[in-house]
């Protein structure tokens, strides 16, 4: 995949970048519906709802060029293996083309790396059979930096698609330090998202620099309408332009 930059970045590239997030836990059915419209208003590259309104999400898309994601194992990764196997499937079946999970922190904590490498490989598995793409989340607010490596080396090893900073939902979320350190850690076959605080065009921005080319957001469209705005006020108009061409006339 061709490497984004903050210094030519267009906005279809920004929008696409941007998964909306939709998993609050006090979020409405209604302001679910009110997040896929924006969603598709702005031509981000997916929602992502939580799995009891895949269904919905689903329907309210389509014909859109926004694709459907949820989640697996959300928040906390504790569930057993099958279950979250089960979980995924569920997704799928309701028309899912993308699954962001959350490995097992504590067993990554604990120095099990088998059990959370075949945790992973199992839903990647289960995804990839049915051409779906599977993100697997660190939550880095809970690891030290010899954890986050190894969790970058199983990720790849069980053939996770996007290593995915955090869930939003622990103390903190990316940081630029650990998105360079997850981008140095795996190929370039394996993507970085960033998930969690990234609320301004400026911390896209930034974060883009860092590898990463998706990212959770919840202010989607005052990102987007920020780029919007600042293009158009680098693009003079035509009176000005004008105005420019009289002013410099003298020079030649």
């Amino acid at each position: 995949m061709t490497a984004l930059n903050s210094k030519t970045i267009t906005y279809a590239q920004l929008a696409k970048v941007i998964d909306h997030s939709l998993l609050r836990p006090e979020l409405t059915e209604h302001e679910v519906i009110d997040g896929c419209r924006l969603a598709a208003r702005y031509h981000t590259a997916t929602v992502c709802v939580k799995p009891c309104y895949v269904r919905l999400a689903v329907e309210l898309l389509k014909g859109s060029d926004v694709k459907v994601a949820s989640v697996v194992g959300f928040p906390h990764g504790s569930n057993l293996t099958a279950i979250k196997v089960a979980e995924a499937q569920a997704a799928m079946d309701d028309g899912a083309e993308e699954l962001d999970m959350v490995l097992n922190i504590s067993q990554l904590r604990s120095g099990q790396s088998d059990l959370v490498g075949a945790d992973i490989r199992a839903v990647c598995d289960a995804a990839h059979a049915r051409g779906v793409k599977v993100k697997v989340i660190f939550e880095n607010a809970y690891l030290n930096d010899e954890q986050k490596i190894m969790a970058c080396h199983l990720s790849e090893a069980a053939g996770a698609d996007w290593i995915k900073t955090s869930t939003g939902f622990a103390p903190s979320g990316a940081t630029l330090e650990d998105l360079r350190l997850m981008r140095a850690h795996v190929s370039d076959q394996v993507q970085v998202k960033a998930a969690g605080g990234v609320r301004t065009l400026d911390a896209l921005l930034a974060v883009i620099d860092a590898g990463v080319t998706r990212c959770g957001a919840t202010a989607t469209a005052a990102i987007l309408d920020d780029y919007e705005r600042r293009s158009q006020a680098a693009i003079p108009s035509a009176t000005s332009r004008t105005k420019d061409l009289t002013d410099s006339s003298g020079d030649y």
